[in-house]
């Protein structure tokens, strides 16, 4: 998969991300939260952050500790929610980490690592576009037309992923930056 571009959802206003698969034209829409959806733009645009971000912290850890994100895999779709895997190679032997989708894509485009998803996901939650000339227009309208027609209902249980363990961290868990 390749990450085609990162956009909002017009009603609920929520980030997704756009997978598309290397070789045809299924593309695979992912809802993510406002964070990630920063971290994964930032990277793509190539901006820096003056300190390391989350997953740029986690990315780093890993090189340091000479552990190598060898791939990430969405792994599945269950109860509207997708589950996600981040593999990482340390001497010699591959670990699998269970990850949020979004925090996976985070990571990996930080590591310059592939992005998979399970043939089983591509199935049930890709759309496709028909053709060999197929362009982007034709591919943002149908986007656009897919995105009109989804109700909150169907990713409801996205936002309760997005604020799982979050309840702690209230507005101020990490200082502001006058204050590091």
């Amino acid at each position: 998969m390749t990450i085609y571009g990162v956009s909002f959802d017009l009603v609920g206003k929520q980030p997704i991300v756009l997978l598309k698969t290397a070789d045809g034209n299924r593309y695979l829409p992912i809802w993510i939260g406002h964070p990630e959806a920063a971290a994964i733009l930032m990277k793509l645009q190539g901006a820096t952050a003056p300190r390391p971000l989350t997953h740029d912290l986690l990315v780093n850890i890993l090189g340091e500790l000479e552990v190598e994100v060898s791939r990430v895999t969405v792994t599945e779709l269950r109860e509207n929610t997708f589950h996600a895997s981040i593999t990482v190679v340390h001497d010699g032997n591959e670990i699998d980490i269970d990850s949020r989708s979004s925090d996976a894509i985070a990571v990996a485009v930080r590591a310059q690592a592939p992005i998979f998803a399970a043939a089983a996901v591509i199935e049930e939650s890709s759309i496709e576009f028909e053709g060999d000339d197929v362009n982007d227009e034709e591919i943002v309208d149908e986007f656009r037309k897919f995105l009109e027609n989804v109700s909150a209902e169907d990713f409801a249980e996205v936002e309760d992923e997005l604020t799982e363990g979050d309840e702690d961290d209230g507005p101020f868990a990490e200082p502001p930056p006058d204050e590091l």
